[in-house]
């Protein structure tokens, strides 16, 4: 691990790494998990297997999540994000579905 990765980052992608290395639920594999109410996430990208930490407002999250689209996820973490906002609405997950869907990621 890179010397610049915080300890909560590297505990929470070694949480992930019981089961063939992905963090899951009931056997679904999770692509985000949220933080700091969120205004941030960690976004697992299974095609390289690297998990980035995003602002969920940032250019870079939306570009994160359209490669995952591209390669075939879209329709699994645009669920994922409407299930995080009937958890959490006031994490704003809605408005977060809505900027990525507006810059198109979900279009296939």
């Amino acid at each position: 691990m890179a010397s610049n990765t915080s300890k909560t980052a590297r505990a929470s992608v070694r949480a992930g790494q019981g089961s063939g290395g992905a963090l899951s639920v009931l056997g679904e594999y999770k692509y985000l998990i949220p933080l700091a109410g969120g205004r941030f996430a960690y976004v697992r990208n299974l095609t390289n297997g690297k998990t980035t930490h995003l602002a969920t407002d940032s250019d870079a999250f939306v570009e994160e999540i359209r490669v995952l689209a591209a390669a075939g996820h879209g329709a699994k973490i645009r669920a994922e994000i409407n299930s995080l906002h009937s958890v959490s609405p006031e994490h704003g997950w809605d408005a977060t579905e809505k900027r990525l869907a507006d810059a198109g990621v979900f279009e296939g």
